[in-house]
């Protein structure tokens, strides 16, 4: 039976939940899969939707000194092939204008990648428009593959726009998951028609809704238990949130928690201690999922403090968010990036401006002293990004673009 192979950077990885459920929507709708992994995985965790995916996964050596004799074998085999000379010449135009080690290491494991690649894969779609994007679209021209790919956050603002519009323009098609990124995808495309929004969406099976509701209103004794979950970089304004809870009034009774891995960990822990905040904070480092929901389910309001890096890094449309108003769990966030396609500012949560140290102060104390607030937004979050951000509806989309390609394989054969 025919299959595509899905390509990401590392897998399985517990920040890419959305890629994993895809995936496993894409197996129980029939769609054969092959994952194609830029890296071994490094978390100390694996999700459940991670178990319960079949798909085999392929390993590219991450850097040639890794496996140096696979890597000269499969340059070999790909010097031999009829569309070399194309695929190659692909390359180095990229290579002119970014003559670096890193796109060295790209075309390096896109021919690993397509010497390696099964010929019962027919198609190629890539997650991400950066390095794995690049790998994938030289290797689909060394194979004869068509390719395809999935656009999501830190891929497309990172990236440089010659690199952009090259794989737009290459691409046979592609999906982005906020309106925010197709706007901009399709403004540096020759043909915009061909790029399309698909959310990511949730299946919220594992995500029970609230069955009660806090009543702390940050009195002392009944401390107001405030949730964040998310990687500990620069993007996710873990600094700003620190700083606005050290800012809150003095009366107030709150505890934070911290859920996630990340970069900047231990200096957010040395700044939680110099604001003198660090004995109501707890932080609980990288996590598996089931250990989320159990913590948002003791929690009164989930913060997440967004905020576009000094890169120009940004989330998109975090699924963390999403998972909280799942269960019903007032959400604080920032208006940045595609938060505002999930969160109505007042109706399904509450908004400030990203970076604004004292507005998150304000609301978050506004929240933690309303314990009413907090259960109309929850309540009306969970309704709201149940009817309008369920998983199914995308994955059926991709499914119907892939279904074909796999089905006229079966006939030619």
């Amino acid at each position: 039976m025919s299959r595509i192979a899905v390509v990401v950077k590392g897998y399985p990885r517990l920040s890419e939940t959305f890629i994993a459920q895809e995936i496993l929507g894409l197996e129980r709708r029939g769609i054969g899969q092959l994952i194609v992994a830029l890296r071994q995985p490094y978390d100390p965790f694996i999700h459940e939707v991670h178990r319960q995916i079949s798909a085999e996964v392929l390993y590219l050596p991450e850097y040639v000194k890794d496996d140096p004799a696979r890597v000269a074998r499969a340059k070999r085999w790909a010097a031999r092939q009829p569309t070399y000379e194309a695929a190659h010449a692909l390359f180095m135009a990229d290579f002119a204008r970014e003559p670096n080690a890193n796109r060295q290491r790209r075309w390096a494991q896109a021919c690993v990648f397509a010497h390696e690649l099964p010929q019962d894969v027919v198609w190629i779609h890539t997650h991400y428009l950066h390095t794995p994007c690049s790998v994938s679209r030289y290797a689909a021209h060394l194979s004869g593959r068509g390719w395809s790919f999935s656009a999501h956050a830190k891929d497309i603002w990172t990236s440089e726009e010659w690199d952009l519009r090259v794989k737009l323009d290459d691409a046979a098609w592609g999906v982005t998951c906020t309106r925010v990124n197709l706007d901009y995808l399709r403004s540096l495309s020759a043909r915009p028609d061909k790029l399309d929004l698909v959310y990511h969406g949730l299946d919220f099976s594992p995500f029970p809704s609230r069955q009660a509701y806090g009543t702390g209103d940050g009195a002392q004794g009944d401390p107001v238990r405030i949730l964040s979950v998310g990687r500990a970089v620069e993007k996710k304004g873990y600094d700003d949130l620190l700083k606005a809870l050290a800012r809150l009034p003095a009366g107030l009774d709150w505890h934070f928690e911290h859920i996630g891995g990340g970069e900047q960990a231990k200096r957010l822990a040395e700044l939680a201690q110099s604001l003198g905040v660090s004995d109501r904070v707890t932080w609980h480092g990288a996590r598996p999922r089931e250990d989320v929901i159990a913590a948002a389910g003791r929690a009164d309001l989930f913060v997440l403090a967004s905020k576009v890096a000094k890169s120009g890094d940004r989330d998109g449309l975090p699924n963390v968010l999403m998972e909280a108003q799942a269960m019903g769990l007032c959400c604080l966030a920032t208006d940045v990036s595609a938060i505002p396609e999930l969160i109505r500012d007042g109706e399904t949560g509450a908004l400030v401006p990203p970076g604004d140290v004292a507005a998150l102060s304000a609301a978050l104390a506004e929240l933690i002293g309303d314990p009413a607030r907090r259960e109309r937004l929850g309540r009306a979050a969970s309704s709201d990004v149940r009817r309008r951000f369920s998983t199914d509806p995308g994955i059926d989309r991709l499914a119907a673009r892939f279904a074909p390609l796999l089905q006229d394989r079966a006939r030619a054969s």
